[in-house]
């Protein structure tokens, strides 16, 4: 089971009522991953064999700045709930490092519905987080979800700017309906070259970022996060290179379906020069039928792209261990650092 070794602190709850158990809520252990997966079947509609147990597994085990931890809630020994934090570094301008954790997945058994089973998941998790060294917590909560996390102490951001272009004038009026939410799993395309291979030289990926500074307070990236993030078979990313090398830049991208739309999101942008992107961008959204382009807004953005006010995410953060929250334009976010996945 990632997220700990189970010596974690056990916090004793109760329900809203005398007549209920008892609720305790504990840090997971390797071995309850099987109780885990049952209740993600029972609460989200997980099929055994479906693609949403790997999923899950690439996420919290394979990541290479370490196994999510993870919390549970039992009803007298039995889960009914379950609390993920992905692991996340960040690094500052000054090249300081940054532990965070990004909120993720969470699930409440259909039994245990009303109880607050996932504010006490929530809240227990935090004094573990801070003696782990997690600086803070972030996240992308939706409209439905974001007060319950602002009564919680987490803060709000700002909404991660982002810029479109589209394909073509046809496809404008499918962009102006593209206001719902993205299919989960991606349109499979044969675009580019898919990130293990795209990633493979860490000789090469190591140049291009040199080239590539972010600016403000910015995902770590290495090879290795790279390769990690983009791998995942269902998710469909590919790598376009604008050169020769690596080295002369590239850019993430995946297409999904939004309502009658297809978009092709840009998950990075690893570009020396702005300029050189929008081209194979372009050639790529075309040879997958895409209607539009979305990204990030940044300085490596190409500049083609359009600012679209109240498209993006909302980011939310919470400190831990790290006092403050940041300035949205104290940010190098990239739509990959904060897309839901």
């Amino acid at each position: 089971m990632s997220g700990g070794d189970g010596t974690g602190t056990v916090h004793a709850v109760t329900g809203g009522k005398s007549t209920r158990a008892e609720l305790t809520v504990r840090r997971a252990m390797r071995a309850d991953r099987p109780e885990v997966v049952a209740l993600c079947r029972a609460a989200l509609g997980w099929r055994a064999g479906g693609l949403d147990e790997a999923f899950f597994s690439w996420k919290h085990d394979e990541n290479p700045a370490g196994a999510s931890p993870m919390w549970i809630a039992e009803d007298d020994g039995r889960p009914v709930g379950v609390r993920v934090f992905l692991r996340w570094r960040f690094r500052r301008p000054d090249g300081t490092p940054l532990r965070a954790v990004r909120a993720v997945d969470t699930a409440t058994h259909p039994d245990a519905q009303g109880r607050g089973v996932f504010t006490r998941l929530t809240l227990g998790a935090l004094p573990e987080l801070r003696d782990d060294g997690v600086g803070a917590v972030f996240n992308t909560p939706n409209d439905q979800s974001r007060p319950g996390y602002l009564k919680m102490g987490w803060n709000v951001v700002g909404r991660v700017p982002v810029a479109v272009r589209p394909v073509g004038a046809g496809s404008l009026p499918r962009l102006a309906g593209a206001r719902t939410a993205a299919d989960k799993w991606s349109e499979e395309v044969d675009v580019g070259v898919p990130a293990i291979e795209a990633f493979a030289d860490d000789d090469e990926v190591d140049l291009l970022l040199r080239r590539c500074v972010p600016r403000g307070l910015a995902t770590d990236r290495d090879a290795a996060h790279l390769r990690w993030r983009y791998r995942f078979g269902p998710l469909h990313y590919r790598v376009l290179p604008v050169g020769d090398r690596l080295s002369d830049g590239c850019c993430v991208v995946r297409f999904r379906r939004r309502g009658d739309a297809l978009e092709a999101t840009v998950a990075e942008t690893l570009l020396p020069d702005p300029r050189t992107g929008t081209a194979p961008l372009l050639a790529a959204a075309r040879a997958a039928g895409a209607d539009y382009l979305i990204a990030a807004r940044g300085p490596s953005t190409p500049r083609s792209f359009v600012p679209v006010p109240r498209l993006g995410p909302v980011l939310t953060w919470r400190p831990v261990a790290r006092a403050g929250t940041p300035r949205l334009r104290d940010l190098g976010l990239a739509l990959g650092d904060v897309e839901l996945f």
